[in-house]
């Protein structure tokens, strides 16, 4: 049940927030986009049912992790775990140079920095979600991330896990079954969800040049906290292709179960045609019962791509 929960509110999304909602230590100080004025969709001929059908068929992050393959970069990791006064208590720092020479991944480790409560005397991380991270973001070249059409399917119990938290990743806004308490509030833009949402849009630009569309779900003041764990999400589309370029989703939820806060945030950029990642942060805190609370951050940038 732990991991389950954990998977929910640590990868239901995507990204492009600006200021993270949870007061503390922030590792993310890029600030990618610029936001110039509210618009009128109707005048640009498009509907709000243009940007949700495109959310809801968009597949370029996760063909953009998969894409990362074919090219060599350098990756920039940095994870800070919190005591209960939000008080940095450990850090991880990793700059590695990922290569891809005869089909052959290779990680070389330019800076390794460990401090504090990071890991459990059996080298194990010492927190849930610092292991889920290392999962999703830095093993982006596990064979679970093989070419195809559509999301890897399931293979018994842990890879059912596996593949629910692919579709929280790489597909929000879709119904995530099996998952107790709040499975249906993942489908925020089905009828039933629809209500408790206002839709913004707005233009503005990305990396100082891109023209981009920005389209907020967020939350209506009215609506009770319960009714909905997904506060915001935020796409940012290339308002030239109409391309997704990143995405940042608030989530918040409380119950006798579960206690969580977390924003997640995306983001991709355009190398000769090909949308690769340049940057994913998260910030989180996790209550279970039973269980030690836990609160993290990580900042992973991507640069200095290279086709092979």
């Amino acid at each position: 049940m732990k991991k389950l929960l954990l998977f929910v509110a640590f990868t239901i999304s995507g990204s492009f927030a600006f200021a993270q909602q949870i007061q503390r230590f922030n590792p993310d100080t890029i600030r990618t986009i610029v936001i110039d004025s509210a618009v009128d969709i109707r005048s640009h001929k498009l509907r709000a049912q243009d940007f949700i059908d495109a959310v809801m068929a968009d597949t370029s992050f996760y063909r953009a992790f998969q894409h990362m393959k074919k090219y060599a970069f350098t990756a920039e990791n940095r994870i800070y775990t919190y005591d209960k006064k939000n008080k940095v208590d450990g850090k991880v720092y990793r700059k590695l140079k990922h290569s891809n020479i005869a089909g052959q991944h290779k990680i070389e480790y330019i800076t390794r920095q460990d401090s504090g409560t990071v890991y459990k005397k059996n080298g194990k991380y010492n927190l849930y979600t610092v292991e889920m991270f290392d999962y999703i973001f830095m093993n982006a070249y596990n064979s679970d991330f093989v070419e195809g059409d559509g999301l890897p399917g399931e293979k018994g119990k842990n890879e059912s896990y596996k593949a629910k938290l692919k579709t929280l990743v790489f597909t929000p806004g879709r119904r995530v079954t099996g998952i107790p308490f709040i499975g249906d509030k993942t489908e925020i833009f089905s009828r039933d969800m629809q209500q408790f949402y206002y839709y913004e849009f707005a233009r503005g630009k990305y990396l100082d040049s891109i023209p981009v569309y920005r389209f907020k779900v967020r939350c209506k003041p009215s609506t009770s906290d319960g009714d909905t764990m997904i506060k915001e999400m935020t796409t940012i589309f290339d308002e030239r292709t109409f391309e997704i370029l990143g995405r940042y989703i608030d989530l918040k939820f409380s119950n006798l179960f579960v206690d969580f806060n977390v924003q997640m945030n995306i983001e991709l950029n355009n190398f000769n045609g090909q949308l690769l990642p340049i940057k994913i942060t998260y910030q989180g805190n996790w209550d279970i019962p039973f269980h030690k609370e836990e609160r993290a951050s990580f900042l992973i940038v991507h640069k200095d791509y290279k086709r092979e």
